[in-house]
């Protein structure tokens, strides 16, 4: 049976600028950046995954404020993901401290600065676009259930 790879990313601003994660992309080689991205683990609400996944690749803990939207991508390397987007806002850049051994760095970095990066893919600059240029959907739209 087919299944879409589910991830979440968190759109993470602080003033006017983005926390941007820089990574080496596996299939490529490449380093890239991207928002702090992962996978949905089992037994895990996408709330959950979102606020895990930003700790692990930044060490930064906020909690999301709403969601940008959700997004389909068939990647370069054959995978469809379903992408599911979150916004949060710090009152001021907190110091990232990855713990994932994958991410090299981190970096707060104006809109302007994010248009000349390679980034993992074309959703890492529309999600921060749209996170800017649409209303966010309330989590109260989200719903999490156990059996």
């Amino acid at each position: 049976m087919y299944r879409p790879n589910v991830t979440v990313a968190m759109v993470l601003k602080s003033g006017d600028r983005y926390l941007m994660v820089q990574e080496r992309d596996k299939l490529s080689g490449e380093v890239v950046f991207n928002q702090p991205a992962g996978h949905l683990e089992e037994n895990e609400s996408l709330l959950q995954a979102c606020t895990r996944e930003l700790y692990e690749e930044t060490g930064i803990t906020a909690a999301p404020l709403g969601l940008v939207g959700i997004y389909s991508l068939q990647a370069k390397n054959g995978v469809h993901y379903l992408r599911f987007c979150f916004y949060g806002e710090l009152e001021q850049c907190l110091e990232p401290k990855p713990q994932d051994a994958d991410i090299m760095t981190c970096h707060w970095l104006t809109h302007e600065e994010i248009q000349s990066l390679a980034l993992r893919s074309e959703l890492v600059r529309q999600c921060i676009d749209d996170s800017q240029s649409r209303p966010l959907i309330p989590l109260s739209h989200l719903s999490y259930q156990v059996g």
